[in-house]
């Protein structure tokens, strides 16, 4: 193997920061590809769908479990899979194996589905043999052929408006290899990360940054009482005996997190003021 030349510490550091320039460059374009998925225009789904779960049959509009938002992949785990009947197609097992803990979309008001064509009672072994939590149901009819996910997997974004449903994006092939992460999730919604410093249309329900972040073992409170959500704000506001407390109540708030009290996670710099295209 011909590897790089080896450099100085300066000279190293010289050539990161050349690169740091691109990899700022597609962080801005990431978000604007974000900003341009939030004004795509909505699908309405007037076609009810109906899937097995593990208490029994369930809508479309359950699987978004009482949330805004809901994701939905598509895994292929179904007699003439590899990997049939111990595991689910190996590209897709790989797909959940990255898949966050769900409690930080569940902030945000979205839910996280799979759906395959396997049984109930196969779903259920595959999930407790692979250590996966995430819902899972069986497709009973024609969701997967009317959603692009028949032949290849794929990942389906959808809202509600009280009982109507909308599509609003479709992410597949090697689209899905980035999703997994809490923000990749975020990022192909209609309502996006939810932050003020996004570009989103008028009236989007937006937060200030980090506002909403939260230790996903933290009992089920309401979200502004939750501990994670109180320190952010006690952070942002100054409030530094509160921020002490709550460090000897629960964990500690190191000096990186009181410098980013503001902006997206991808910054590459410590800051304490509302990002700009020019500081991302």
């Amino acid at each position: 193997m011909k590897t790089p030349p080896i450099v100085s510490p300066e000279e190293w550091e010289a050539a990161r920061r050349q690169l740091l320039v691109k990899e700022k460059e597609l962080t801005r374009a990431r978000d604007a590809l974000a900003a341009e998925r939030r004004r795509m225009p909505w699908l309405a789904v007037e076609k009810e769908y109906e899937f097995d779960g593990p208490e029994g049959k369930v809508s479309l509009l359950d699987l978004f479990d009482g949330r805004r938002q809901l994701i939905v992949y598509r895994a292929f785990f179904e007699p003439g899979v590899r990997g049939w009947p111990e595991h689910a197609c190996i590209g897709c097992s790989m797909v959940a194996d990255q898949v966050a803990d769900l409690a930080h979309l569940n902030a945000r008001d979205t839910s996280l589905a799979f759906v395959s064509r396997a049984p109930q009672k196969e779903i259920e072994r595959v999930k407790a043999r692979m250590g996966w939590e995430m819902p899972w149901y069986t497709i009973t009819d024609d969701f997967d052929a009317d959603f692009g996910v028949d032949e290849w997997h794929g990942t389906n974004a959808f809202i509600r408006d009280g009982d109507r449903v909308f599509r609003t994006y479709f992410i597949d092939a090697r689209g899905d290899e980035a999703l997994g992460s809490t923000w990749s999730y975020l990022d192909m919604t209609a309502l996006g990360r939810q932050e003020e410093w996004e570009d989103s249309p008028e009236g989007y329900p937006q937060t200030p940054p980090y506002d909403w972040w939260i230790w996903h073992d933290e009992p089920h409170q309401t979200d502004p009482d939750r501990p994670g959500q109180v320190a952010s704000r006690a952070v942002r506001e100054g409030d530094r005996n509160a921020v002490s407390t709550l460090a000897c109540n629960s964990a500690p708030v190191s000096s990186r997190d009181r410098l980013r009290t503001d902006g997206p996670a991808e910054s590459n710099e410590p800051r304490s003021r509302s990002p700009s295209a020019e500081a991302l």
